[in-house]
């Protein structure tokens, strides 16, 4: 859905939408939806930018970073957003933006696409470092077993390391 400018102009929005799963592209993250996605949100003018204000929710599947094991991610998040036309600041040389700026979104064309709004969010929610438990112990890089379900009696030095050789010039 579009919030349009022009549709601002006249009234304030609000909307209420569900994406299912595989509808909305997480931009080959690591991450995949197996819940609908919720978003609702209000939209109004703000001295001409327009303020978007809104909860999304949705259930997410990853994969741990050390074991490779299945973790779910419950997103639930708030968001107060403003935007401007990109053709407020558009120009040929760089500029730096002032610091009241930093936190000002910017859009081409007609208005906001919903649907970028909470992919958006939802990307903003999933950590940078997926565990299943802080305390995992990941895979055994001699043996490739998991150690959290199996013990290895592999030694925690690999022979075949490219490093072995500065160990030894201790």
């Amino acid at each position: 859905m579009l919030i349009s400018l022009r549709e601002l102009e006249l009234h304030r929005i609000s909307v209420s939408e569900t994406y299912p799963p595989g509808a909305v592209d997480y931009h080959e993250v690591n991450i995949r939806q197996v819940g609908p996605l919720k978003v609702e949100a209000a939209a109004e003018l703000v001295e001409k930018e327009m303020s978007i204000r809104g909860r999304v929710s949705a259930q997410l599947e990853s994969s741990c970073d050390r074991c490779l094991g299945k973790v779910e991610l419950p997103v639930e998040s708030s968001f107060d957003l403003l935007y401007r036309p990109l053709a407020t600041i558009a120009r040929e040389e760089e500029v730096e933006l002032p610091a009241d700026e930093l936190e000002v979104g910017f859009y081409t064309g007609e208005g906001v696409e919903l649907k970028d709004v909470a992919t958006e969010q939802v990307l903003l929610s999933v950590p940078m470092k997926v565990l299943c438990r802080p305390d995992c112990l990941g895979l055994c890089p001699a043996c490739g077993v998991n150690r959290n379900i199996e013990h290895c009696d592999c030694s925690s030095e690999r022979k075949d390391s490219p490093f072995a050789v500065l160990k030894k010039m201790q």
